[in-house]
């Protein structure tokens, strides 16, 4: 490759990172433009975006591969790094950094390691993680061997090929994280009438991402569609987004449940939730769960949503409580491809409510360093 290459295009460091089931583009803040319309310009061209294909960039040509996480010093006093979120759409112009994804987020303390941004410890190095969007803390728990991060390690998660060293994410401090409230709407269940459809029972709970809960029967569905089945049913999507709208309304992400799509594309998300049958609970699955994100069904299970349904499903009086079969502070949620699991601890008094854990493990690795040349 030649190392003098067109002067017309912007040259930019960057690394890949696949964290859990997603894969990010990660830049330092300081390579960049500032935050607002030339930074938006700016990730659009990189990821290649608006083309389904993503063509001209590096995306994946999938939500869950449009993602970028950009790394900067704390300003938060018990913070090692920052870490801003952008989930860029595929098809419309459009950055959006509302929410965080849970999966980037274990990708952001493997960096903070790699890239010594902290002391590094042995066997495990704690990164505390300044998300921006959220305005919350997350602890995440970096395998450390003889000063670098580990890589390799027998922990598999559903949807990743292969197995790797185990990364542990705590999400316990990141209630109310897009609306400042636990329960957007002050209740644990709301009755909401849904354009084209009728009444619903939904609950709106926001924990490291907010997610509207439906039962999968009052949709007319199994609640165990793949992916397919879902994304090739128009009125089917349309339904879930108009849910979606109203919760987003709710949050206070949109003024009018018709302006979600493009104020707040990605939260809140709508999970449709169903008890799970015999031979499922057999397998460690307490609660089946499909998550819509993006407008679609996530493939397997976002880390954020696992963390909204894990408390969710410990909070008496919520849909996703009503569904779920729990036996302990480990719990399981059936997703398309497998089974994703939270060690949940919830503390629930009157009308209080105390998140004393919502831990998961992920899996990170960084794929690639470079640069990506973007044109004016």
């Amino acid at each position: 490759m030649g190392s003098n290459p067109t002067g017309t295009a912007r040259k930019t460091p960057c690394c890949i990172v696949r964290g859990g089931t997603s894969k990010g583009v990660f830049f330092y803040e300081k390579d960049i433009p500032p935050a607002g319309p030339e930074r938006d310009r700016f990730l659009l061209k990189a990821m290649g975006s608006p083309d389904v294909r993503q063509i001209d960039g590096l995306g994946g040509a999938d939500a869950l591969t449009s993602k970028v996480a950009i790394i900067g010093p704390p300003t938060h006093p018990d913070a090692d790094i920052n870490y801003t979120f952008a989930q860029v759409d595929l098809t419309r112009p459009i950055v959006d950094y509302i929410g965080n994804c849970g999966n980037i987020s274990a990708g952001t303390g493997l960096f903070a390691v790699q890239e010594n941004l902290l002391p590094v410890n042995d066997p495990v190095t704690k990164v505390r993680v300044y998300n921006t969007n959220t305005q919350k803390i997350l602890n995440i728990y970096i395998p450390c061997r003889d000063g670098l991060a580990e890589e390799s390690g027998d922990y598999a998660i559903d949807g990743v090929p292969g197995t790797s060293a185990q990364i542990k994410l705590d999400f316990s401090l990141t209630a109310g994280s897009a609306s400042g409230q636990l329960f957007p709407t002050g209740k644990r269940a709301d009755t909401w009438d849904i354009p084209g459809f009728g009444p619903l029972e939904v609950s709106l709970v926001d924990i490291a991402n907010p997610v509207v809960f439906v039962r999968a029967g009052d949709l007319k569905l199994s609640g165990r569609e793949t992916p397919r089945e879902v994304d090739s049913n128009p009125v089917l999507l349309e339904l879930l987004e108009n849910i979606r709208g109203i919760g987003a309304q709710h949050c206070g992400l949109a003024g009018h449940p018709a302006e979600a799509r493009i104020k707040s594309p990605a939260n809140p998300l709508v999970s449709f939730v169903s008890k799970p049958r015999d031979e499922e609970l057999k397998q460690g699955v307490n609660l089946v769960s499909r998550v819509m994100f993006m407008q679609y069904m996530h493939k397997t299970y976002s880390g954020t949503a696992g963390t909204c349904t894990g408390a969710a499903a410990y909070i008496p009086g919520t849909v996703a409580n009503e569904c779920a079969v729990l036996n302990g502070e480990k719990f399981g949620i059936g997703h398309p491809m497998g089974i994703m699991h939270i060690d949940m601890r919830v503390e629930c008094s009157g009308d209080n409510v105390n998140i004393k854990m919502a831990s998961f493990g992920r899996t990170a690795r960084r794929i690639m360093d470079g640069t990506v040349y973007t044109m004016p």
